[in-house]
């Protein structure tokens, strides 16, 4: 176990910042103001059977958030009670990704830590009475359970003497018995209308290897026990949830109360042998409704079978909704953030449009991302009343609203790249851009004239030739002389060849999930989800560190990819478009 230091929130509120309001921020706030607790203790409990993903962030800024809020701790606990589905290298990505959202745990904890607690913990429930060891099989114990609205029948073992459980359970605990066939049930009421409470398993038996514990226990607790223990264990005071476990509650209440850890100390003794700090205590579970964002699947058996199946390129793809993915998309922990703030925290489940996620990504690097010059899809302009070898450097502010960024030099020559549609031969209209014999300016360097469209053989276009108003340049008396357009465009004699990648969402439908039609996601995914092409970038550009954004103007948010992209050999990801015109466009697809 290792201690990561005090919780600190990423952006701390200001003292001038209105608090935020909520419902669980108010429980909070009474239960603070009332004395229940001296302090705050949250966690943020993953279960390191995967790669996280764009839900996860909401709970994770909730967890911490609140924590730092209200000046108290959060922990990052793994649950790993089901050791066949997980993996140390789903642990260093979720330890990566809550540090990347800009969060620190006050301590990293396990579910495996406190194995020894939870047998002792069950033990205790036998000698109570409240727990017994049950030979049903799996579709045996799906049977005696009951519906919605019939109830259950009690299992024939279930009245069991206390010394034949306990021996029963020693036993499998030795590792005596297969997989499977018995499991430590609780005792609670098989008539309940509530079916998590219907005598839930406690234990079961799984003589498999565990990543942390290696082959000591044959026997692994059942989510539902461990996770209401550990929380205890940890002094939590606030266990923050998503809607789904609302109907779990009853039980973490009764697992909690049952054992009483605080009340039974010596259950805690081999904790405090091993130098584990305990501040046992009677948490409260709260729930709160997820993240769900249309044109998205979030679900984890779904993405890994995106990654298994080839549809994408492995979990940090970046059309993926994994935070692997989306940080390599270009998705900063800032705009996460912020669209949590936008979503807000409340009991109602809804849906909220890719549009908010996007928009929070724009304000973000709006108010941030450099400015540099690119061109994705290029046409040669050659300004012919330059001399040959003609270069000089123009300065550009790094950001048009942000003098503290500084400026940069920026090449230019008599050969340029420019944007293939900011051209037309015969032009729609409203057009403002380029066409033959008119004007527009060249961001930052002046107006130019096309004079010739030179074409190749079949027709194509693949050179203009203009003329550089000299009188327009910048200085000159004619710089600020009107034209109706003004376009961007990169020296060729200068550019840095780049690739770049063109990504949009995965599904081309708000829901992908929905199989009411007969169709799955895979039905739903989009052919122009990624795109790879070859542009040029100024110089500037080309030295970005991997996971660099810029705004490339008049294009969209681009950032250097965090795997493929080196000064030599730039890799540029499209983040989000500048405008959202996406639902239109596919609209009058």
């Amino acid at each position: 176990m290792s201690s990561a230091g005090p919780v600190e929130s990423a952006v701390p509120p200001s003292d001038a910042a209105p608090a935020r309001q909520d419902f669980i921020r108010q429980i909070v706030r009474e239960d603070l103001a009332s004395g229940k607790h001296a302090a705050v203790r949250t966690r943020f409990p993953p279960e390191p059977n995967g790669y996280l993903h764009i839900g996860h962030a909401k709970a994770i800024c909730l967890d911490f958030g609140i924590a730092a809020e209200f000046g108290g701790r959060c922990n990052l606990r793994f649950d790993d009670t089901n050791p066949e589905k997980e993996d140390l290298a789903f642990v260093r990505a979720i330890e990566d990704d809550v540090r990347w959202l800009g969060f620190e745990w006050a301590e990293l904890r396990h579910a495996s830590d406190y194995f020894d607690v939870y047998y002792r913990a069950a033990t205790k429930l036998i000698e109570q009475g409240d727990a017994f060891v049950c030979d049903l099989t799996a579709e045996q114990v799906r049977e005696y359970r009951g519906t919605l609205t019939e109830p259950g029948r009690n299992s024939p073992f279930r009245d069991r003497s206390v010394e034949e459980n306990l021996d029963l359970f020693a036993r499998m605990r030795a590792g005596e018995f297969a997989d499977g066939t018995r499991t430590l049930r609780a005792k609670i009421d098989m008539a309940s209308g509530n079916i998590n409470l219907r005598d839930p398993a406690l234990y079961r038996i799984k003589q498999v290897a565990h990543q942390n514990t290696g082959d000591a226990w044959p026997i692994y607790p059942m989510y539902d026990f461990a996770h209401a223990l550990g929380d205890a264990v940890e002094g939590i005071t606030h266990s923050l949830c998503t809607l789904e476990f609302e109907d779990h509650r009853p039980l973490y209440d009764w697992v909690v109360d049952r054992v009483d850890l605080a009340g039974n100390p010596e259950l805690l003794a081999s904790l405090s042998a091993r130098g584990l700090p305990v501040v046992a205590a009677k948490p409260r579970q709260i729930e709160f409704s997820r993240l769900n964002i249309n044109y998205t699947v979030m679900s984890k058996r779904k993405l890994t079978q995106l990654v298994a199946e080839g549809l994408v390129d492995g979990w940090d793809d970046p059309r993926m909704y994994t935070l692997q993915g989306l940080r390599r998309r270009g998705y900063t922990p800032a705009s996460l953030r912020l669209l949590v703030d936008r979503v807000g925290i409340s009991k109602q489940n809804s849906v909220i449009d890719f549009s908010v996620l996007e928009g929070a990504l724009r304000d973000d690097l709006d108010a941030r991302a450099p400015r540099r010059m690119a061109v994705i899809d290029p046409l040669k302009l050659v300004l012919t009343n330059l001399p040959d070898g003609h270069a000089e450097t123009l300065t550009f502010p790094n950001h048009p609203k942000d003098e503290t960024q500084g400026t940069r030099e920026v090449p230019f020559s008599r050969q340029l790249w420019i944007e293939r549609d900011d051209f037309a031969e015969v032009p729609p209209k409203g057009w403002k851009r380029l066409v033959p014999g008119g004007e527009v300016r060249l961001r930052g360097a002046g107006i130019v004239r096309v004079d010739e469209v030179v074409k190749d053989a079949d027709g194509h276009i693949v050179e203009l030739q203009g003329t550089l108003d000299p009188e327009s340049r910048p200085g000159m008396e004619g710089a600020n002389r009107k034209v109706k357009g003004t376009i961007h465009w990169v020296s060729a004699a200068h550019a840095v060849e780049a690739e770049v990648r063109l990504f949009d969402r995965l599904f081309v439908v708000e829901k992908p999930d929905d199989e009411s039609t007969g169709q799955t996601y895979r039905d739903h995914l989009n052919p122009d989800s990624r795109r790879s092409v070859t542009g040029y970038i100024e110089p500037a550009a080309a030295e970005a560190a991997p996971e660099q954004s810029f705004q490339f103007e008049r294009t969209g948010y681009f950032v250097a990819d965090r795997v493929d992209h080196t000064p030599a050999r730039p890799v540029f990801n499209r983040s989000v478009t500048l405008r959202d015109t996406w639902a239109a466009g596919h609209a009058a697809g």
